[in-house]
């Protein structure tokens, strides 16, 4: 039988709940389709920053790179820890230490699940680059606390990293339905802008096959809402990807129905699979939290380890599961009771 190595990084609030909710539907579609997985949990938080000073340990890193991929559930509980520290101290780490360059992150509506906008047929894929861009964290801080004080912040854009996540997206573009929209704001940023479009026009000539529309950040954001079945896979740097996504995610119906994949397409180093949410505080004591953004991740995980028939059956079971109208609604369903229904729906 098949084993795959599974690192758990459940992380904080309603991270630990969702990520124990998708590693029971995992560990059951596993059994049900002649493979198995071997999971690790490493307790990697906000906690563990408060008691050791860091978000991870100095080999942790090293001590993820043995694993076929990683199943993360949230990070970051800024009443302990400010956001800049977790974020920069776990998730961003990560992303860029194992080149998981491609943020896949699928919009649309599953049965059941009521959306705010008039248009209910709409199905985009949105690729986020990952490890660059706005969130290089290059800059600094000088004169601090005083009148003088200058803080900069430089966004980074190299060809190799342009071009590489331009070229998932065409490629994804392909296996679909064949249109690509690349996401700038060339008009005022006439320097890394500029740039991602022109190797965006000179990477169309390789993929005559699909169609190719440049667009402003401000008039996708309105596409978005007002058409967003025109749209098919969208492609955008770091910190547009990051804004557009969280707009995906509301017209999908919320954040507990949100996806995401970080991956490294070359296969060298473990991807990263996580539900977009974050740790939600406010609600990680009350057992509400919706675990099918987390379920669908690992159907992800699944798809990206080589078992396409198990991550079908998980998407199925969400679906017929969101169709019954359990976790269709926000805070409605208890995460237990949404988890028993995907399970269910697995038999």
């Amino acid at each position: 039988m098949k084993t795959y190595r599974i690192a758990l990084l459940p992380g904080d609030g309603i991270g630990r709940d969702v990520t124990e909710a998708a590693k029971a539907v995992l560990e059951k579609a596993a059994a049900r389709n002649g493979f198995s997985l071997a999971t690790t949990s490493y307790p990697w938080s906000c906690d563990y920053y408060l008691e050791n000073g860091s978000m991870m340990p100095d080999n942790g890193i090293e001590t993820l790179r043995s694993f076929d991929a990683i199943l993360l559930g949230a990070v970051g509980w800024p009443r302990k820890v400010p956001d800049s520290v977790s974020l920069h101290g776990l998730l961003l780490p990560i992303r860029k230490a194992f080149v998981q360059y491609a943020n896949i992150r699928p919009h649309r509506l599953l049965p059941g699940v009521q959306g705010p906008l008039r248009s209910e047929n709409f199905d985009i894929l949105c690729i986020r680059e990952n490890t660059e861009g706005e969130y290089s964290g290059a800059g600094g801080r000088v004169h601090q606390g005083t009148d003088s004080e200058v803080a900069v912040e430089t966004s980074i854009f190299t060809r190799q990293g342009v071009e590489r996540i331009l070229r998932f997206g065409f490629e994804q573009a392909r296996a679909r339905r064949g249109k690509l929209a690349s996401v700038t704001k060339s008009n005022a940023q006439r320097y890394s802008m500029v740039f991602w479009d022109e190797i965006t026009q000179r990477l169309s000539q390789d993929y005559p096959d699909v169609e190719v529309t440049s667009y402003h950040i401000d008039a996708m954001a309105a596409r978005m809402v007002m058409a967003p079945e025109s749209l098919d896979v969208v492609v955008a740097s770091n910190l547009f990807g990051d804004i557009l996504t969280d707009l995906g995610a509301a017209i999908q119906g919320g954040l507990g129905f949100a996806a995401s994949a970080n991956i490294n397409p070359d296969r060298s180093t473990p991807s990263m699979f996580e539900p977009v949410h974050g740790s939600a505080p406010d609600i990680a004591h009350l057992g509400i939290a919706n675990p099918i953004a987390a379920i669908w991740s690992g159907a992800m995980m699944l798809e990206h380890l080589g078992e396409p028939g198990a991550a079908g059956k998980v998407m199925a079971a969400i679906e017929a599961t969101t169709a019954r109208g359990i976790g269709a609604s926000p805070g409605r369903d208890k995460t237990d009771a949404i988890t028993a229904s995907v399970l269910s729906a697995l038999d």
